[in-house]
């Protein structure tokens, strides 16, 4: 993610931001910041667009989602290349998050659309199956505002922006200042598709727009990101009377039980752990290890964690930190665990060989509840281990927390993997796997407790970009209804009779 900092510019005229690699510090652009009157013209815009968008097949939108997907797989070392100038990331990593991951979503979604977002008849119950049919109309929400975050900066953009386009809606879209050219691609790549001018605009800015997009009217906020932003987001969306979908920050376990095997447990740690450098939501962030295999887990991760090659160029494993408060937040923590007793067994120190800002990867041992390493989020290539004594200490440990995303749990036996990862206050779980769940795309994606507010993804992440109406079809023509008046004992008793036969007789009960 990029170094950001304020460009002097004129009294009244737009701030501008000015970028620098996180890897080698060079500057490698500027973004204007949008303010609230922008903002609403966008919005003036997108709103006369989404009419006509909305107004055309589920299978005509899919069409141009197709075509995004082809131009991005034509191009995607170009897409590859933006993501890496502004995030320090491994190659690899962009193109396993941020480009095969979008190419699944496109395909997926535009696949699937048209039979999930179908009007759908259905037979009522009781006595009204003799005289009405339900219609259930999947209609547009109006304007989704999505709002981005820096750790995923293409896919945790267009996810939700192929969602919601492909429901009917209008997308303003606001990725993080930090990586505003990641986020921009998104609007440029179905521009290049032939999408329909100002159905999709992508805004600038910092906080302030982020703010200005949930002011400015939009009919629903799609908010990835911090905690603590959320919940403003919240506050905003709901003095709006707008829905909100969030997904926030977390603080994932990892239990390693006695009949796991450890060699693969261990690389699932590290992968866990690591992967683009530690700073994705759902990230392995504290490991329990039960005590009679403790010392072998351990063992195996810090060789594999003194394997890793860090660099800003070039063939390597782990990045750069994205953001340079992100990098005094590791170091903090790692601090604090080495103060209250934490014995540090690879890394813990931002790297002296190199420019950017590059934090080694860590392995700490003898940690507490008591640091922050082990209940606040870090981010980081860190893995923190505590050696607990059986599989019921392990998955207290692992639901002593504020937040509530992901986890994983490593045991042979993966029925007994299922129990026990029902068992962790979590959204999703994987058993023998590091996090999985946002990537399958089947999946209900969300947190618990901190950690987020509904779901994405899955057949009901896409619906959340609609509003289900409710269409009831007298097939009698209105005779039942023209019958209402006047009232008479004789229709009460009549009424109550039919009450009897419904829910008293067996025959009757056959319809409710």
């Amino acid at each position: 993610m990029a170094i950001v900092t304020a460009v002097k510019v004129p009294e009244g005229e737009r701030r501008k931001l000015q970028l620098q690699s996180p890897a080698n510090l060079r500057v490698i652009g500027e973004i204007e910041v949008d303010r609230l009157d922008d903002v609403q013209s966008a919005l003036v815009r997108a709103r006369a667009a989404q009419k006509s968008w909305g107004a055309l097949t589920p299978k005509k939108r899919a069409s141009y989602v197709f075509k995004a997907l082809k131009i991005l797989l034509d191009n995607m070392d170009d897409y590859v290349d933006v993501v890496l100038r502004e995030s320090g990331k491994a190659a690899t990593e962009a193109l396993m998050i941020e480009i095969f991951a979008a190419c699944d979503v496109m395909r997926y979604y535009g696949k699937r659309a048209p039979k999930i977002l179908k009007t759908k008849k259905m037979n009522l119950h009781g006595a009204l199956r003799f005289s009405k049919k339900l219609h259930i109309i999947q209609q547009p929400l109006g304007v989704i505002g999505v709002i981005s975050p820096w750790n995923g900066p293409f896919i945790l953009s267009l996810n939700p922006t192929v969602q919601a386009l492909l429901a009917g809606n209008a997308v303003l879209l606001k990725p993080s200042e930090v990586t505003p050219f990641s986020g921009k691609l998104v609007g440029e790549l179905f521009a290049e598709a032939g999408l329909p001018e100002n159905v999709l605009q992508v805004v600038q800015g910092d906080g302030e727009t982020g703010a200005a997009l949930i002011e400015s009217g939009v009919d629903k906020i799609c908010f990835t990101g911090s905690v603590g932003t959320g919940r403003k987001v919240a506050v905003a969306c709901a003095e709006k009377l707008i829905p909100c979908t969030l997904e926030l920050g977390g603080k994932d376990p990892m239990v390693v039980c006695a009949d796991a095997n450890i060699e693969r447990a261990a690389a699932g740690a590290v992968a866990g752990s690591i992967f683009n450098t530690g700073q994705y939501c759902c990230g392995t962030e504290r490991i329990y290890v039960v005590e009679e295999v403790a010392e072998e887990f351990i063992s195996s991760v810090v060789e594999r964690v003194k394997g890793l090659r860090q660099a800003a160029e070039g063939e390597f494993d782990v990045g750069a930190i994205f953001f340079e408060r992100q990098l005094q937040l590791i170091e903090r923590q790692v601090q604090d665990a080495v103060e209250k007793g934490a014995k540090v067994l690879v890394g813990g120190r931002k790297n002296p060989e190199l420019d950017g800002l590059f934090y080694e990867p860590t392995v700490l041992v003898d940690v507490t509840h008591d640091m922050d390493i082990m209940v606040d989020e870090t981010f980081g290539p860190v893995l923190p281990i505590m050696v607990v004594k059986d599989e019921a200490e392990a998955m207290h440990m692992a639901n002593q927390t504020e937040y509530g995303l992901s986890s994983n749990v490593w045991t042979k036996d993966s029925s007994k993997g299922v129990k026990l990862a029902s068992q962790i206050d979590a959204g999703s779980c994987s058993v023998n796997d590091m996090a999985m769940a946002y990537g399958a795309l089947e999946a209900p994606f969300g947190g618990r407790k901190s950690s987020g507010m509904g779901q994405v993804n899955g057949q009901n992440g896409l619906l959340n970009y609609t509003f289900q109406q409710s269409v009831i079809v007298d097939t009698w023509g209105g005779f039942i209804t023209s019958t209402h008046y006047p009232y008479s004992l004789e229709k009460d008793d009549g009424m109550k009779k039919f009450m009897r036969f419904l829910w008293a007789s067996p025959f009757g009960r056959l319809f409710t």
